[in-house]
């Protein structure tokens, strides 16, 4: 009996100390892991296997040998790479080379660009797809779609060729069908878009199964926006419009002076209608048709990007600030002096109608988180002084501010965008069999939202990024 016990001891204590080697991988060690559905799991040992996470243990059950390539995680805390929903390369194209190592240096790994001519962003997603390991993932809707008077024509520098100009249905739809041949990843419609051509495009995207996206046109209202198929639409553009005892007057005005006999540029015709209606409508909002649009918003699950730090950039004037110059640092040098002077022509007082506007943003955003709407995070950047990167952190915390829990937010900036683009069970979370884009904290995001700029790794399709490597692809 006595040799039995001993010989049970022996195996106990031999089986205790056998180690695991994980061959043609790494292992991440006493991590904590933040999954945007799951939360919190502390002291993990993670296992990464070419571009893939395979393995997941509590660390005090395994024993990982030492020939293993083992990362230490801990007290470190570990997210997926984060999307940055809203972008456009397009916008300032000399900026352009140099955002996709800004986007990497700050964890953004995918991207969603919303609005630039197609062969250029098209570059860069081709570059993207060559060098997974290195670029952030990029999809595209190629141009915004716009109407008979186009708003970015590239007539001037706030305005630079960022859309097709469709004068009738007949060049819509063949616009579309050459961007669904050359196979963008959703489509985005723009404001000046007739109803005619509203309704022919949701049929567009439909029949190919994209998603439509964009801002609601001037010719209609929101709920129609929404009934008819718009899937997800960026900044609230225009919503308010329809949330006020007004809207059927705001829509016949529109209407009229949409009929251009002044001959405006796209641009200014726009921003006429913009500049009549948008405070006459948050100056004289109506409970009852909030809650209706919401309530259709709800029912057809129209996604929100709304954008929130682009705008109260602009109303605060917050890129006036000292901490805000060091920002421009990031950038290439010419790119952050030009950005300096640019803004040092600027008023530096706070604009109360652009404060008020962004007041009823972040309501925006907490009436309909608890009304069940989707949101994901997006910046717009490099549109309004926002620099690449950086700016997700920044509306990240906006978000929070307006009413989403930390982890809500990183859902926004994480497994939203995934299933977006039906990449829900491969990207987004950290699980077994998803792709390894993930985020290396030095402190906890779920305490203070401001850790997810405490970064020590990236890893980006499995290719772990230190710091020391992050810092030599600045600029």
């Amino acid at each position: 009996m006595k040799k039995f016990i001993l010989f049970f001891s022996l195996f106990i204590f031999s089986c205790s100390e056998e180690t695991i080697f994980f061959e043609n991988s790494y292992v991440i060690e006493n991590i904590n892991i933040i999954d945007p559905i799951d939360g919190l799991s502390s002291n993990k040992t993670l296992v990464i296997t070419k571009n893939k996470i395979t393995e997941i243990f509590n660390s005090n059950e395994i024993k990982v040998s030492k020939k293993n390539k083992i990362f230490n995680g801990e007290a470190k805390f570990l997210i997926p790479g984060l999307w940055d929903a809203h972008v456009h390369f397009a916008y300032q194209t000399e900026l352009a080379d140099s955002m996709m190592d800004l986007f990497l240096l700050h964890g953004i790994t995918s991207l969603r660009d919303t609005g630039g001519p197609f062969d250029f962003v098209n570059s860069y997603k081709q570059n993207s797809l060559e060098n997974p390991k290195t670029k952030a993932r990029l999809k595209i809707a190629g141009p915004l779609l716009d109407g008979k008077f186009n708003v970015y024509d590239g007539s001037d520098h706030t305005h630079p060729v960022l859309s097709i100009k469709n004068v009738d249905d007949n060049e819509l739809r063949k616009n579309v069908e050459m961007l669904i041949e050359n196979k963008v990843d959703f489509l985005k419609a723009y404001e000046m878009l007739s109803p005619s051509q509203f309704m022919l495009l949701t049929e567009l995207a439909k029949k190919n199964n994209l998603k439509l996206t964009g801002h609601v046109p001037l010719s209609i209202n929101v709920e129609i926006a929404s009934s008819s198929g718009l899937n997800s639409i960026e900044h609230f553009r225009n919503i308010e419009l329809s949330m006020t005892k007004m809207t059927n007057d705001l829509l016949k005005e529109r209407k009229a002076i949409l009929k251009n006999k002044s001959a405006l540029r796209g641009a200014s015709l726009r921003s006429l209608l913009h500049n009549k209606q948008r405070m006459r409508s948050i100056y004289n909002l109506d409970s009852s048709k909030i809650k209706n649009v919401v309530d259709i918003l709800a029912k057809n699950d129209t996604w929100q990007i709304p954008t929130l730090k682009l705008y109260k950039n602009f109303a605060s004037k917050s890129y006036k600030s000292k901490q805000y110059d060091s920002y421009l640092n990031l950038l290439p040098k010419n790119i952050g002096e030009n950005w300096r002077k640019t803004i040092s022509q600027l008023e530096d007082n706070e604009d109360k109608e652009r404060m008020d506007f962004t007041k009823w943003q972040s309501s925006m955003v907490k009436y309909m988180h608890k009304k069940g709407i989707t949101f994901m995070a997006g910046t717009d950047t490099p549109i309004g002084f926002l620099v690449p990167g950086l700016s997700l952190h920044q509306e990240i915390e906006e978000l929070t501010n307006s009413g989403l829990t930390n982890l809500e937010a990183l859902k926004a900036a994480t497994i939203n965008p995934s299933k977006y683009f039906n990449l829900q069970d491969s990207l987004g979370r950290i699980k077994p069999n998803y792709i390894a884009d993930l985020i290396i904290l030095n402190q906890n995001p779920l305490i203070d939202i401001k850790n997810t700029r405490k970064i020590s790794a990236v890893i980006k399709d499995g290719f772990f990024m230190n710091r020391k490597y992050l810092d030599s692809i600045k600029n």
